[in-house]
């Protein structure tokens, strides 16, 4: 610009000495007019070119940004696409665990492997509604610092380092499990858009089991129950890996090793309670109707107990129970009290599985503990669990009645409607100490919830009303928000 100014200052003067020179020849009038309108059209034509480069130069910048390739918004919320999961597994055991990963894996959206020991050949074709696999990489170059003698443990606890090397762009968080981890993954979404994925952050639990953290560590995410691992995080361990091995050689668990070179970069444990190992064995129905208030992310050790829901095997219960989960996983499994106080009956709704009937006033303190229909994993610790549970009972004013998820029915007045059947009679008679009312007939129970997803911040549980008896068998109950300072009593 400074260059088109000195240049139209020397053009002008030149013309002007020209001008005046022919002025001196011809009128003077005529020549001023003439020497006034060629400087006046002069600067406007240098005045327009120079007006045009500045905006062919922003017509660049604009399209130069507009396809220029976009970084990640780091302070945008969490998505499902920021989560990868690494899933280990056997090939020769994929053929009956498969329902379980297939029951929560959504195909173009969740992202991730599956790792299995060898090429799952006699599965091939390979389904489109399971998981991309990999066969993990040779570890024998371990053998001479693994002294356990079982190294599908190093293969494993390498799953986080063979997943980061393929999958690391826009990666927010790594989540580890098994392939009979079931996954909540919507809740999961929900739980890491609380922590900051620029952080170091290490987030699990422990075992229900007392024995199972006494023989591991009370501080270590227990990998069934699966695990999420930060990026920066992933990144450090998948750096330090192999001196990690080398390091706990004589160590008999990947989630042990894991926590291990997790505490050597001075990270602690954040626990999250929605992660559920099941140390457990038998009927879990007890422990499943009596969850902790905070969302469902994962359930493991299918194949260890019994199904969880009555009359179907493990994949046909685990599939129903996914019914609930695409309706609204937020309340999934979250308890909810209510009485119907002319019968002095207390109902204990667990949504989306169970509701409990007990035949007499029982106070939510109590019925926050899980009755234990289950056994410890492994006997030695007493108390046996990492929670307060009920024995069960045959006293009729204590036993409940059980009723279990039967299906989702059509929705009312912006309500999900649940139904739940009795399946078998409890047989104990009548509470006779609360005026001997009978919840025996009752063989159906709708329940009504908002269809606006449970809100967690300072949540409270949600209170519940006995809305209307449905018929002479059955009856409906409807979820709601307690109101402020209201007593569930």
């Amino acid at each position: 610009m400074f260059f088109l100014i000195n240049f139209a200052a020397q053009t002008s003067r030149t013309i002007k000495q020209k001008v005046m020179f022919l002025c001196k020849v011809l009128s003077g009038k005529i020549c001023k007019s003439l020497a006034i309108s060629g400087l006046f059209l002069l600067l406007m034509y240098l005045y327009l070119s120079s007006h045009a480069s500045n905006q062919s130069s922003a017509l660049l910048s604009a399209v130069q940004s507009r396809w220029k390739p976009s970084s990640p918004n780091l302070n945008s919320p969490t998505k499902i696409s920021d989560i990868v999961f690494g899933i280990a597994g056997l090939s020769k055991t994929w053929g009956y665990k498969r329902w379980y990963v297939e029951s929560w894996w959504r195909p173009n959206t969740t992202r991730g492997y599956l790792f299995l020991d060898t090429a799952p050949t006699r599965h091939f074709p390979w389904p489109r509604s399971s998981p991309p696999f990999r066969v993990s990489e040779d570890i024998s170059k371990y053998d001479k610092y693994y002294k356990h003698g079982r190294p599908f443990f190093i293969r494993i606890l390498r799953v986080i380092e063979e997943i980061f090397r393929v999958e690391s762009e826009g990666a927010r968080w790594y989540v580890m499990g098994d392939d009979d981890t079931v996954f909540m993954i919507e809740n999961l979404v929900e739980v890491l858009s609380r922590y900051d994925h620029r952080k170091y952050f290490y987030i699990g639990m422990p075992s229900e089991c007392v024995i199972s953290n006494f023989v591991n560590s009370f501080e270590m995410a227990f990998g069934g129950a699966g695990y999420a691992l930060s990026y920066p995080l992933a990144k450090a361990v998948v750096k330090n890996m192999d001196v990690c091995i080398k390091r706990y050689s004589t160590a008999f668990a990947s989630d042990f090793i894991m926590h291990s070179c997790i505490a050597d970069l001075g990270v602690p444990l954040t626990r999250e309670r929605g992660f559920h190992q099941i140390d457990l064995h038998r009927d879990i129905s007890g422990f499943l109707s009596a969850l902790p208030h905070t969302p469902l992310l994962t359930l493991h050790h299918i194949d260890a107990i019994d199904p969880i829901f009555p009359s179907m095997n493990r994949p046909e219960s685990v599939a129903h129970l996914m019914k609930a989960a695409k309706v609204d996983q937020s309340r999934l499994l979250q308890q909810s009290v209510c009485y119907f106080k002319r019968s002095n009956w207390t109902f204990s709704v667990s949504w989306g599985y169970s509701v409990q009937i007990y035949e007499d006033i029982i106070p939510p303190s109590i019925l926050h503990k899980p009755i234990a229909t289950f056994i410890p994993w492994k006997k030695g610790a007493n108390p046996p669990y990492m929670f307060n549970a009920r024995p069960p009972s045959t006293n009729p004013c204590e036993a409940p009645h059980a009723l279990f998820f039967g299906g989702v029915e059509e929705a009312r007045a912006n309500h999900f409607v649940t139904s739940y059947t009795q399946r078998s009679q409890r047989g104990l008679g009548t509470c006779s100490s609360s005026g001997n009312h009978s919840a025996e007939f009752i063989s159906k129970i709708y329940v009504l919830s908002p269809m606006e997803k449970l809100e967690w911040d300072g949540s409270r549980r949600e209170c519940c009303d006995v809305v209307q008896l449905v018929g002479k068998n059955s009856i409906g109950i409807k979820l709601r928000t307690c109101m402020k300072d209201e007593i569930v009593a």
